[in-house]
């Protein structure tokens, strides 16, 4: 496998609400790595965005990033991203931030239902998973067709908190249809879909979403997949990139995605 091209599309500094480090110490790292670029990707939760001064956060994530490109540029790509987080929540704070700037990437997510708390906070229970995921699926699929992002992030988030909470088994079979209504959106517009190496490092153990669900996005047609660790400090920056790389390759792909100003580059896996 050729890491010359490896990349971190998905990473969060000081500047998201839950980050740690400056921007500075996420580049550093991925120089030390070897990576071909990175991209700095902070929260904005769009449904809080008016209450949290999210937009002064992202301003300044916009600043540190310019200024990191123009320090590391000589040795590593850095990109300036966001991470649009529940856009349908509140449309008018999606429109807002992403007015603020010519990103590279935008990420879509959903880390919460709406009126509800981030998946982190909730309580699990074999008797409510079922009705929480379906709402969770219904709700990506609405952020799938808004169509405000580059690449669909970690699908399968939940599943971070659920897996070793309940002893109920989660089915893939049981969401399939749903999924599959999501990928074929994100398929015709043209977009991509992540794979979150962060699960590699929780409780859970596997991608988000896992080697099924990238293998059936290859084959409704899916084209593009980019890759990021998800990190909320320096020391996580790359982490799980090698499996998240042989996953892509296990499932067809013989290229990762990196995004400049919103345009697919196509790096080789191998």
């Amino acid at each position: 496998m050729n890491k010359r091209f490896f990349s971190d599309s998905h990473t969060h500094s000081e500047h998201s609400f839950d980050g740690n480090d400056p921007v500075v110490m996420l580049c550093e790292q991925a120089i030390k790595l070897g990576l071909h670029s990175i991209a700095i990707t902070d929260h904005c939760e769009c449904n809080e965005y008016f209450t949290n001064n999210v937009r002064k956060s992202i301003e300044a994530s916009i600043i540190a990033s310019g200024r990191a490109r123009a320090a590391y540029g000589s040795k590593i790509k850095v990109y300036t991203g966001i991470e649009l987080g529940q856009p349908t929540q509140n449309k008018f704070a999606a429109d807002e931030v992403l007015s603020l700037c010519d990103y590279d990437i935008v990420i879509g997510s959903l880390h919460n239902l709406k009126n509800e708390k981030d998946f982190y906070f909730l309580e699990y229970t074999n008797d409510n998973v079922n009705n929480l995921l379906e709402r969770y699926f219904t709700q990506l699929y609405e952020l799938a067709v808004d169509n405000r992002f580059d690449t669909l992030a970690h699908i399968t988030y939940p599943l971070r908190y659920i897996i070793g909470n309940v002893t109920k088994e989660i089915k893939y079979d049981t969401y399939k249809q749903m999924i599959d209504e999501v990928l074929k959106v994100i398929i015709k517009n043209d977009k991509a879909l992540e794979i979150n190496t962060s699960g590699l490092r929780q409780k859970i153990g596997i991608t988000l979403p896992s080697e099924t669900i990238i293998s059936r996005f290859k084959e409704l047609g899916g084209k593009y997949i980019t890759i990021g660790s998800d990190a909320h400090r320096w020391g996580d920056v790359g982490s799980g990139l090698e499996t998240g790389y042989e996953i892509a390759e296990k499932c067809g792909f013989s290229y990762v995605t990196v995004f400049e100003k919103h345009q697919p580059v196509l790096l080789p896996i191998n």
